[in-house]
């Protein structure tokens, strides 16, 4: 696909209005194919992510670039998959033609080189990237470098890279030595979502994370234990079966500071229940170690609602400026549950500051890019693949 070409498909599309499906925007003659490959959970309401939702949000909104989506979901405990699993991913890439257009969700790809690689001779691949593999918290450390060492090749084997922020790009490209030119960004999208009128100003907090030692909430315990004299209630929204064992932990852990009443974790939730949580929060609370982007964050900023979270990978970006400099959000160390608890006593006892972060919130819900940007950046990545180095016989 020429630029010039999804430029005109960008000319055609017609942005969908929140809420609504998305417009495709072209006629179907003038798509190109992508085969996209995913994990086989990508759909479950049980295991929501971030990584789940890009996919499926992307699948919708490429074909107004001028992109229709085959969707491969394969089944597996990626990215550490047993021999099924391995032997239906090899099945899914044997049966695509040559010279396929193929986008592979790292968690699936990056585990397995050897059935990865060889397809690149064949097979126009390109590589998105959620999370580096390595990065993900609690982690054996010999599993922990065999993995990297594993997404490091695959990476380098393939012609094009999509990571999700540019402080991703920027870790990947030093880290595994990757050419920068192969490395793109193709950040989450937002759609702009009513005002959350909140609870009353200040009281409510919200943290929407999946429950796992990645994203911290045995911190977050912690940092609320200490201001429990506040008059706050925390509400955590997100799968907990993940790590069953963390969970049991964190359990534990909020019977003993006695919040037991006040903090709640309620499991996954989607849609009108989702949007009733966003609605209710005064303030999002995330406590991550690890994170490339943060969509939890935009999604709270795409209703107005102020952030409090780790100063951690892509976070800051999620965070951004409001048009005027304006920070929707204030960023703490990741290790320092009471530096996180001193932000949430400021947040109780200084309404100027309650003022100034909803003011940034509010201008920040008005700047953030759709999905459509996402979309266009995917599109334009994928329309430069070049043509496989040799084919096979």
């Amino acid at each position: 696909m020429t630029d010039l070409t999804v430029e005109r498909a960008r000319l055609a599309y017609v942005p969908a209005q929140p809420g609504a499906a998305p417009n495709t925007g072209i006629v179907p003659m003038s798509l190109r194919s992508v085969h996209f490959v995913m994990p086989g959970g990508v759909d479950d309401p049980a295991a929501p992510s971030g990584g789940n939702a890009y996919d499926r949000r992307v699948c919708l909104d490429l074909p107004g670039f001028g992109w229709q989506v085959t969707r491969h979901a394969v089944p597996g405990t990626w990215p550490r998959p047993d021999a099924a699993a391995r032997e239906a991913l090899a099945r899914t890439l044997r049966s695509l033609p040559d010279d396929s257009v193929v986008l592979l969700d790292g968690l699936v790809a990056c585990g397995v080189p050897e059935t990865v690689v060889p397809e690149g001779r064949r097979l126009r691949l390109a590589v998105l990237v959620h999370l580096p593999l390595g990065d993900e918290t609690g982690l054996d450390p010999a599993v922990a470098a065999d993995l990297d060492a594993r997404e490091r090749t695959v990476l380098r084997a393939v012609p094009a890279v999509i990571a999700t922020s540019d402080w991703a790009v920027r870790r990947l490209v030093s880290h595994h030595g990757l050419a920068p030119d192969r490395v793109h960004v193709a950040a989450p999208g937002a759609d702009i979502a009513p005002l959350a009128p909140g609870t009353d100003g200040v009281s409510r907090l919200l943290c929407v994370a999946a429950v796992t030692p990645r994203k911290g909430q045995h911190r977050l315990v912690e940092a609320l234990a200490a201001v429990r004299d506040l008059p706050w209630t925390c509400e955590c929204v997100g799968g907990l079966g993940h790590d069953p064992g963390y969970v049991a932990r964190l359990r534990e852990l909020i019977a003993r500071y006695g919040l037991t009443d006040r903090l709640h974790l309620t499991g996954p939730r989607s849609g009108a229940v989702l949007d009733a949580s966003y609605a209710a929060a005064d303030l999002m609370v995330l406590t991550s170690y690890a994170e490339t982007y943060g969509m939890a964050v935009t999604e709270a900023l795409a209703r107005g609602i102020p952030v409090l979270a780790t100063d951690v990978g892509g976070l800051p970006e999620a965070v951004g400026r409001a048009p005027d400099g304006g920070v929707p959000g204030i960023l703490v160390p990741p290790e320092d549950p009471a530096a996180l608890a001193a932000e949430l006593r400021g947040w109780f006892g200084e309404p100027d500051v309650r003022r100034r972060l909803k003011a940034a919130a509010r201008g920040r819900r008005a700047a953030l890019d759709g999905w459509a940007t996402t979309a266009r950046s995917l599109a334009a990545v994928l329309g430069r693949l070049p043509e496989p180095p040799r084919r096979t016989a």
